[in-house]
């Protein structure tokens, strides 16, 4: 295999793995491990944390699978400006779906308000992506770093090499839509700025 099919797989890899749709899970297991609501019990946990992979990564991912697989489009293909309509639907509908079972099992705010702030997100780069192609994977974990900063803030902890790690897979993830055509240096920073803005904005004042 040549090099330059290494680094083209590679990239595909990386943008597998950090799909958009994982920042509620990776901020509410944060926020499990960090916060006090680390006091809840383990079935607890569990049951928040299943509800939100439900409705937040498998159902968002099986959906939009489908609907690529029943047009005949690739992952490229379906990459394309326009055919970004309909996964932009399914997940805000799967999003706001998550966020009102949470609220009908009166979990607590902070649970809350990080789904909140990733449906926010998923807004923002859908009306963006009527005139721009805008990158929701550095949009996500552009989110994961905000959620981190307003915490870290909020449960008085040290942030740094989380926020090594961050911008570490940020870089990663930023490099590899890049690689595949998918975005410019452009699309992918602003799509990070934007996701740690709403984050931001999403956690403390939603």
């Amino acid at each position: 295999m040549s090099r330059e099919k290494q680094i083209i797989l590679t990239a595909k890899a990386v943008s597998i793995v950090f799909t958009p749709f994982y920042l509620p899970i990776l901020g509410l297991t944060a926020l499990f491990f960090l916060s006090y609501l680390n006091q809840y019990l383990p079935s607890y946990k569990f049951l928040v944390l299943a509800v939100v992979y439900l409705f937040t990564i498998l159902l968002p991912t099986l959906l939009i699978h489908f609907y690529r697989h029943y047009n005949g489009w690739t992952l490229i293909e379906l990459g394309a400006k326009e055919r970004r309509v309909v996964p932009y639907v399914i997940s805000i509908l799967c999003y706001f779906t998550c966020l009102y079972i949470l609220e009908r099992m009166h979990t607590p705010y902070f649970m809350r308000s990080i789904v909140a702030s990733a449906l926010m997100i998923q807004i923002v780069c859908a009306l963006i992506n009527v005139w721009w192609k805008i990158s929701t994977h550095t949009a996500a974990i552009g989110g994961v770093a905000g959620a981190l900063f307003v915490f870290s803030e909020v449960f008085r902890f040290n942030p740094t090499w989380w926020f090594c790690l961050v911008i570490v897979l940020a870089g990663m993830l930023g490099t590899s839509r890049m690689i595949l055509r998918q975005h410019t240096l452009a699309q992918v920073v602003v799509g990070f700025i934007i996701g740690f803005a709403c984050a931001v904005v999403g956690i403390v004042y939603l």
